[in-house]
């Protein structure tokens, strides 16, 4: 079975005009792949490139993950406001205006990867692709990194795929 063979895309994404300004790139084409991951210095996972054939970024209906360990959001999961798009024309993509490299040059978030999600709290957290362990062309970790405490990193999933297949509807906050 292939990358996210048995997925039902239909209802993932929420649409909205400020979705479309905002987050929702153009198809991604080899030569602007090429450039992109050429600008972040990391190889894309196949699991992110699959993913965003469907629809290049955007705001998903299922916003909140669970965790391991607290997070300043929340004692058991986090949430997320976007998926960024592959490409540089909307401020929320991968080289656009909050791009990845944006959020460790004027926010000091650790160079780990790629950050590719943003959260409810406007920069005080952000969700990024971990390539620490596997190497710039390796399979990353999808991380947590909290500014609020420290840029503390929380595992989140072991792979993109695994991440998008564990976003849930809204959890309650205790």
């Amino acid at each position: 079975m292939g990358v996210f063979s048995d997925f039902d895309f239909s209802g993932f994404w929420k649409p909205s005009r400020y979705a479309a300004r905002e987050y929702v790139g153009r198809s991604v084409d080899q030569a602007t792949l090429r450039a992109v991951e050429q600008e972040l210095g990391y190889k894309l996972p196949f699991s992110y490139l699959a993913f965003m054939k469907f629809q290049n970024g955007g705001i998903p209906r299922r916003t909140c993950h669970r965790t391991k360990e607290p997070t300043s959001w929340a004692p058991d999961h986090i949430a997320i406001s976007g998926l960024y798009s592959i490409g540089s024309e909307r401020p929320s993509s991968l080289c656009g205006e909050f791009c990845s490299q944006f959020w460790i040059d004027e926010w000091g978030y650790p160079p780990i990867g790629v950050y590719f999600a943003d959260c409810p709290s406007a920069g005080h957290d952000m969700v990024c692709l971990d390539y620490s362990l596997c190497g710039p062309s390796g399979e990353p970790r999808v991380v947590h990194v909290d500014q609020e405490l420290d840029y503390k990193i929380v595992l989140v999933a072991e792979n993109f795929e695994s991440f998008i297949r564990g976003l849930e509807e809204d959890i309650p906050t205790e």
